[in-house]
């Protein structure tokens, strides 16, 4: 009977475990940063300064400050000046099974007066200026040996073979999206620099990650003012900062936050003058166009009330019918759109957060690996652990 009894007792506390296990949709939260360049592969090169060091020394830093919090598992795809393989850049992350992939670069341009941040998901480029974004990063790839063969033909000087890239899967658009946005306003910083918004862009380190996965250009190394600030303590500091804050942002909005996590960091500039240079150069700053790629909007057209419960399968900009033939046989598909931008497809309608995980788990099956579920309160969508409790 003691031994029942004990019986009983380890069943009941292995449930618990795995109870807590499975609140959320994914017990550990890993982030794989992507130091561009390296190596014999400079980056861009401008007043003496190399894209590959600055990229490196900032994505350190991002990655040091998000080892803070124990639900967070970093893992770089080189941590030193060493060149790696764009193929294997996305292989690191796909072994590791990691949540996203952040690549940190800088920018260049021949008009050396172009300045500003921007942020970059993988798809078609909506003008010549994203393509020359993509084709200078990408040129990376001819230094590997067999690129060609490795990448399908592939040749960085073709627009054709550029375009080429971003036809490929949207399951992780959305996510993307919601990633990027976040890292983007999180490069707002004192220095009064120019948002250059969210844009997509077919770059070959992001064309074979199974996962939401952006690409980052912290500014432009090519303009003397910005590089300076780029290569700054104080620069540096607030760049790293704002990306890593938008991570646990994204994390705790889909993965949630778990406890003894550490609170978000400012940073807090060093020079005292930079009040003054914030003064001075937020004249300059000029407005900026609609943005290429718009963050998806939380409220959808729906008659649902009350909480319920989805299973995002995928994000296109194509609107696909809603038959089960076009959704590998699951039916009860519904879709939201931001204004024909983005379409958002979803499967399920549960009431109930384990109903929803069985749908999870049958979307899954079906080959849907990047689906998670999404929740919504009267129609508008909300976080995902507040529906929960």
């Amino acid at each position: 009977m003691r031994i029942f009894n004990k019986c009983n007792l380890f069943i009941i506390i292995l449930l618990t475990a795995v109870s807590i296990n499975s609140f959320g949709q994914s017990t550990k939260f890993k982030v794989v940063l992507d130091a561009g360049h390296g190596g014999n592969d400079f980056g861009a090169s401008y007043h003496g300064l190399a894209e590959k060091n600055i990229a490196l020394s900032v994505t350190l830093k991002v990655g040091k400050i998000l080892e803070k919090n124990p639900n967070v598992d970093v893992i770089y795809t080189r941590n030193n000046d060493v060149f790696v393989e764009l193929n294997e850049r996305a292989h690191i992350a796909n072994k590791n099974n990691a949540s996203i992939f952040v690549s940190i670069h800088c920018n260049a341009n021949e008009n050396t007066s172009a300045e500003g941040y921007e942020t970059y998901v993988m798809g078609m480029h909506r003008n010549a200026s994203n393509l020359e974004v993509a084709k200078k990063e990408n040129e990376v790839v001819t230094m590997e040996k067999d690129y060609k063969l490795k990448y399908n033909g592939y040749d960085p000087k073709s627009p054709e073979s550029a375009i080429g890239t971003s036809l490929l899967q949207e399951e992780y658009m959305a996510n993307s999206i919601s990633l990027a946005s976040r890292v983007q306003n999180g490069m707002a910083t004192n220095f009064g620099r120019k948002d250059r918004r969210v844009k997509q862009a077919g770059f070959l380190v992001l064309r074979q990650i199974s996962m939401p996965r952006i690409l980052v250009e912290m500014g432009f190394i090519s303009n003397k003012r910005e590089s300076g600030y780029m290569n700054s303590e104080d620069g540096q500091g607030e760049i790293a900062a704002g990306i890593a804050n938008a991570i646990i942002s994204y994390k705790n909005e889909f993965y949630g936050s778990g406890k003894n996590e550490p609170a978000l960091e400012k940073y807090v500039p060093q020079t005292p003058e930079k009040a003054e240079v914030k003064e001075v150069v937020a004249q300059k700053v000029e407005k900026q166009a609609e943005p290429e790629v718009k963050q998806p909007k939380s409220e959808v057209d729906s008659t649902d009330k009350g909480i319920v419960f989805k299973v995002q399968l995928a994000a296109s900009g194509k609107k696909i019918d809603l038959t089960p033939g076009n959704f590998k046989g699951l039916n009860a598909i519904s879709v939201t759109t931001d204004n024909g931008t983005l379409y958002k497809y979803m499967y399920g309608n549960a009431t109930n957060y384990n109903d929803a995980k069985q749908n999870l788990a049958e979307a899954k099956s079906k080959g849907f690996e990047g689906a998670y579920i999404v929740a919504f309160k009267d129609g508008t969508k909300i976080n995902l652990q507040e529906a929960i409790k």
